[in-house]
């Protein structure tokens, strides 16, 4: 009988010191819940969210970071902080493509890494806010044929949401629109093109001689992801559809057209990233007009009437091309779930009614559908409605995202043609 006692309290020791080690073990491997480790195992002093964000909306998201951060975010009881950091789309779009950032490989976990290895990925980026959405699908697509997974969603909590929408119009200075506008019609791909070929330039075109020859402006697609988009919304009026494929890009009379276009740019080799902006300081010796973003085009308005007394006229193209800014959380282990998790709270903050109104001073159309374009006193939509802004853009050919074969054929077609 006692030995029947004592072995069940031997039996009572080892079921408490299993129970007790799986405590433990919960403990050191975080329990249940993503963020219970990253408290347990991390214990940052500060969360930190990462944000590659595209140049259009830049200002606007650093603004919003800054006022998000004066309010002492915390998520557990953890500071949060905000960082920005400027990134064109393609530029980034590269980096993505040959893992500059560091995204670990096939079957390897944080736990598995050095220390060093670990602090490497203290500048992971949490969150891509790249120009549009295709870009995202790309580089997407490159990580899931790497490492077997998604590492950006398309649906679910950590999807990819635009925070804010920005459209490719034409800006055209006055004197020089009243021209076409008069002779021509209304302003289009095909037009611009002929205007560009015009052997007598302007005064075959019936304007002023002093004008010399005209002048297209277009983003360099090397250093702005809308140089890439204007192409495409040129091929989509060219073939008059919204779908373009590579076999479209590389068929010798588009391209023999589409080389007699841009070589009216002036000089794609010495333009900046930021071309509405160059358009606006150095005026007419950049370009007589163009295509590109609205939201450029809005916040430079001021510059260029105040520097060249030739106001600005928008119009909207028949085939219509944009950037949604797609607010985009990287779902690999590189990222803690507290910095996941803060990132959500930042892209809440960024379509609450205030920061969507906030953007209408930066000319960005906002996606949160409670605010119109005239909810403020400070949009630039109304500011310059006298100018050509449209509210409500009255088209519906809009063009389709190119994928990454078209996108590499343009790239390779301009390097061949156009860049050098």
């Amino acid at each position: 009988m006692e030995r029947t006692r004592w072995i069940f309290i031997g039996i009572l020791v080892v079921v408490l010191l299993i129970i007790g080690g799986s405590i433990v073990a919960r403990m050191v491997t975080g329990g249940n819940s993503p963020e219970e480790t990253d408290l347990v195992l991390v214990a940052p002093d500060t969360i930190t969210v990462r944000v590659l964000t595209a140049l259009p909306v830049e200002p606007w998201v650093r603004n919003a970071a800054v006022a998000y951060n004066a309010t002492n975010p915390t998520l557990n009881g953890v500071p949060v902080k905000v960082e920005i950091i400027p990134m064109d789309g393609l530029t980034a779009l590269g980096r993505w493509d040959r893992n500059d950032f560091g995204a670990l490989g096939p079957g390897v976990t944080v736990e598995s890494l050095t220390e060093t290895e670990k602090a490497a990925l203290k500048d992971f980026p949490t969150v891509w806010i790249p120009d549009s959405r295709y870009l995202v699908e790309l580089a997407n697509a490159s990580y899931k044929e790497r490492l077997g997974r998604d590492v950006f969603l398309t649906d679910g909590e950590y999807r990819a949401r635009p925070i804010a929408i920005s459209l490719f119009t034409w800006g055209i200075y006055e004197s020089r629109a009243a021209v076409l506008e008069q002779n021509f019609g209304a302003v289009s791909w095909n037009i611009i093109h002929d205007a560009a070929v015009a052997k007598g330039g302007w005064p075959e075109l019936g304007g002023d001689p002093s004008w010399g020859f005209f002048k297209l402006v277009v983003p360099n697609p090397n250093k702005n992801a809308g140089g890439l988009t204007a192409m495409v919304a040129a091929a989509g009026e060219y073939y008059k559809r919204t779908d373009i494929s590579v076999a479209d890009f590389t068929d010798p009379q588009f391209q023999a057209w589409l080389r007699e276009l841009m070589g009216s740019v002036t000089d794609f080799s010495s333009a900046s990233a930021y071309t509405a902006e160059d358009f606006a300081l150095f005026g007419y010796s950049v370009g007589d007009g163009g295509q590109l973003l609205e939201s450029d085009l809005l916040q430079n308005m001021q510059g260029i009437l105040t520097r060249w007394d030739d106001p600005l006229k928008i119009y909207y193209p028949q085939y219509v091309t944009w950037f949604e800014f797609p607010f985009t959380i990287w779902v690999g282990p590189e990222t803690s779930a507290l910095e996941k998790n803060a990132a959500l709270e930042f892209q809440r903050f960024l379509l609450s009614d205030e920061q969507q109104k906030a953007a209408l001073a930066y000319g960005l159309r906002p996606t949160n559908p409670n605010v119109p374009l005239d909810a403020t006193p400070e949009s630039l939509f109304v500011k310059w409605k006298d100018r050509g802004v449209e509210m409500i853009v009255p088209r519906s050919d809009a063009m389709r995202n190119p994928d990454r074969e078209v996108l590499l054929a343009l790239l390779r077609w301009f390097e061949l043609n156009v860049a050098n």
